[in-house]
């Protein structure tokens, strides 16, 4: 029987554990991939905090996924062996809810979430549902690409989100997503500030050289009112500060699974038919279109690699506002 090296998730507070597994095999419709990189996202670190409480136990994390098709299941035919395919944090749906029959996949009633309901990338080896798997654009390595299957995706979704007439956006937490599609909205012609906690002198430093039009912390006001704003910081009082900082008739849109509760504010922050909405998941139609984008653009993606066996680390350091940009386990010899 063949093995492989992952990290395992037991429960919530136990640190990550690396131990041999048998390799998984192709089911009717999956690949197999041997995974070369891997993203971390905050959505793992929720999982491991408990804040996502449903997960599949033990769980072998991570849902930014690189690798190249070594083994096809029975119907599977999008992809070759040798291929090289990204897989993303919506692993499946049913396919036959209101939702999915609506166009809106992402709000599927009974989905499939990877590294949460199946095992995901931090391991040498993983399944994958191909219907929901997608090329790589050649111009990125594996390290490069990780980013774009969460951070960039769900960014995007967000993004997208905020609407056609916005001139001005915030950005709030400059993070893996945020500095992705901070150089998205720039390419698209519009001014962008981005909101640091503060102190947080080197993120706002980072968000500069990302191309950004202004960087301060979450309780300063940007030089001009905002026309939406993205929060990708799970931190619900940031919702309100986004608000103070908006225009009539703006969205500030919430990028992340998890945030803390949101405070109570004065109805007049919301009034002139502002919007508070949240961003779900993703759909595939996303992913093709964020993915034939950025090339375009073209993003960057900056990134700290750390091995497979430092997995905790990275999840600690990420916890910790240590990182700037995405985080990305590789999966070499380590």
């Amino acid at each position: 029987m063949q093995t492989m090296r992952a990290m395992i998730f037991e429960a919530p507070t136990r640190p990550l554990r690396l131990v041999e597994l048998p390799v998984p095999q192709a089911g009717p419709g999956q690949v197999l991939l041997k995974v070369h990189a891997c993203g971390v996202c905050h959505t793992d670190l929720h999982i491991v905090d408990g804040e996502l409480n449903e997960p599949k136990l033990p769980l072998v994390l991570g849902h930014q996924i690189v690798g190249t098709v070594v083994q096809t299941g029975s119907g599977a035919k999008r992809f070759r062996t040798g291929e090289r395919v990204g897989v993303p944090w919506l692993g499946a749906t049913d396919g036959t809810c209101r939702y999915c029959k609506q166009g809106q996949e992402n709000l599927c009633n009974h989905p499939t979430f990877t590294g949460y309901n199946v095992d995901g990338g931090f391991a040498e080896y993983t399944v994958a549902d191909e219907r929901f798997c997608f090329p790589l654009p050649i111009a990125y390595t594996d390290v490069e690409a990780a980013p774009l299957l969460c951070a960039g995706l769900i960014g995007y979704r967000a993004y997208r989100m905020a609407g056609e007439n916005v001139e001005t956006l915030g950005i709030y937490g400059f993070g893996a997503a945020a500095h992705i599609i901070a150089q998205v909205a720039k390419h698209e012609g519009r001014k962008v500030y981005a909101f640091t906690r503060p102190g947080d002198t080197a993120a706002q430093e980072f968000a500069l050289r990302q191309g950004v039009d202004w960087a301060g912390d979450s309780t300063q006001a940007p030089p001009e009112n905002l026309d939406a704003a993205l929060i990708f910081a799970p931190v619900g009082p940031l919702v309100v500060a986004a608000l103070k900082a908006t225009n009539k008739g703006s969205v500030v849109v919430c990028g992340g699974i998890h945030m803390s509760d949101i405070p109570s504010f004065p109805y007049n922050l919301l009034w002139e038919e502002r919007v508070i909405r949240s961003v779900a998941n993703l759909t595939r139609r996303d992913g093709e279109e964020f993915l034939a984008l950025v090339p375009q653009v073209p993003v960057k993606t900056d990134v700290t690699t750390f091995p497979l066996k430092q997995a905790g680390e990275a999840l600690r350091c990420l916890s910790n506002g240590q990182l700037v940009g995405a985080a990305v386990i590789i999966l070499a010899s380590d």
